[in-house]
């Protein structure tokens, strides 16, 4: 039997990159080509240069195609921004013939999508949070039982469409179809959450380069998301603008010499920078530095937290936060968000992963890996590089009926 070739692009503001796997053993994902570009024509997620965008996805994909050896033809894609947002819908419809089959479950979803959504904006995600049944809620899989009446629990993911269909020109220009779209906090939780944290509640923050993505997960669903235009390249510029520092210069000090706890650093520590218009080196305390960064920090937690409350669910996540992408590696990052948040915290990165690895083993990369896990989940029913798909038997089958669960289409 083919084993089938999977392909995701996160196209970030900092970096692009493509991702080709091999499927292996049903479940397993053996990375063949990396290619990782510096992103361009991006701000805060959002394409503001059409041509520059198009050529650093272009420049990605090559890369990808040449360690691989493949050539890609279709993949799944990271979606961010703050021009995303969500709303909770309720569905109902009776059950024809008593008993309850996929048809049924997908006229309740449509009945769910029928909110009013401006000609602005299209449908990203249907995330089906659970099912009532007569009355009786709670209902995880309802296929198969019997009743009059089903409602399902809908979280509504929709996005901008000129947004929308930006992303989809510049990798066209690629020649490459855009299966799907994947909102970034759903493709990090996928990969890095466990299913204890999962079922108990838990808050995935992805913390990129131009912004901070969020996912609520409580009892095995999605039941929030959110994403908020700041994120570590904003530290980076906080840093370059009050040391007077060019951009590139400030990233590899905030790299070199960055701490999120200011009370963590030696007050006699110092290094040496060489501002704009500096005739002579000048020396700076690295804990004036951390001051900087802890700021910006701060405030990019006290805005997840105020959205967390806002959401109604912080009285539910006993398994805390799980932070993830580039900004969460800054070292102090992860204790402070526990003490601004007030909950437990660990930094995660993907997992278990085989070939090419090497350079995607960070909390940078979790969204890339995490749409490779979405395409495994979806292969059955979507069509990736090559057409070869495998039977839907045993685990596979599992998997496919689980993603079915937590999110169509």
């Amino acid at each position: 039997m083919d084993e089938p070739i999977i392909v995701g692009i996160d196209i970030g503001t900092s970096k692009i990159c493509t991702l080709v796997a091999r499927v292996e053993n049903g479940s397993d994902l053996r990375i063949l080509g990396v290619g990782i570009e510096p992103s361009q024509g991006l701000r805060k997620g959002v394409v503001v240069d059409l041509q520059a965008a198009s050529l650093a996805v272009s420049r990605s994909v090559e890369k990808a195609e040449r360690t691989s050896g493949f050539e890609i033809n279709a993949a799944l894609v990271s979606l961010a921004g703050s021009h995303v947002s969500s709303i909770n819908s309720r569905g109902v419809v009776g059950i024809s013939g008593g008993v309850v089959d996929r048809e049924d479950i997908e006229r309740a979803l449509d009945a769910a999508q029928a909110v009013a959504i401006p000609h602005n904006r299209e449908i990203v995600h249907v995330i089906q949070r659970s099912f009532i049944i007569d009355g009786q809620d709670g209902i995880r899989t309802p296929i198969g039982m019997h009743g009059y009446r089903l409602e399902v629990e809908a979280h509504i993911i929709t996005a901008s469409s000129s947004t929308m269909e930006n992303l989809r020109q510049c990798v066209a220009a690629s020649g490459i179809e855009i299966s799907q779209f994947v909102l970034n906090p759903l493709a990090s939780g996928e990969i890095v959450l466990t299913e204890n944290e999962r079922q108990m509640g838990v808050a995935v923050i992805d913390i990129g380069g131009g912004t901070t993505d969020m996912a609520i997960y409580i009892d095995g669903d999605v039941w929030h998301t959110m994403v908020l235009a700041v994120g570590g390249d904003h530290v980076t510029s906080d840093i370059g603008y009050i040391l007077r520092l060019p951009i590139t210069q400030a990233e590899e000090i905030k790299l070199k010499f960055g701490h999120a706890q200011k009370d963590a650093i030696n007050p006699e520590e110092q290094f040496t920078i060489r501002s704009f218009g500096g005739d002579a080196p000048d020396r700076i305390n690295r804990v004036d530095l951390a001051e900087i960064i802890q700021a910006r920090m701060e405030e990019i937690y006290h805005l997840v937290l105020q959205e967390i409350r806002r959401s109604g669910y912080d009285g539910l996540l006993p398994a805390g936060v799980v932070l993830t992408g580039g900004a969460s590696l800054l070292p102090g990052a992860r204790q402070l968000a526990s003490q601004v948040m007030g909950l437990p915290a660990r930094i995660a990165q993907p997992q278990n992963l085989v070939g090419l690895v090497d350079q995607i083993n960070s909390p940078a990369f979790s969204t890339s890996v995490g749409l490779l896990e979405w395409a495994l989940l979806i292969a059955e029913s979507s069509q990736y590089s090559d057409r070869r798909r495998p039977k839907q038997t045993g685990e596979w089958s599992i998997k496919i009926k689980d993603l079915l669960r937590r999110l169509l289409p």
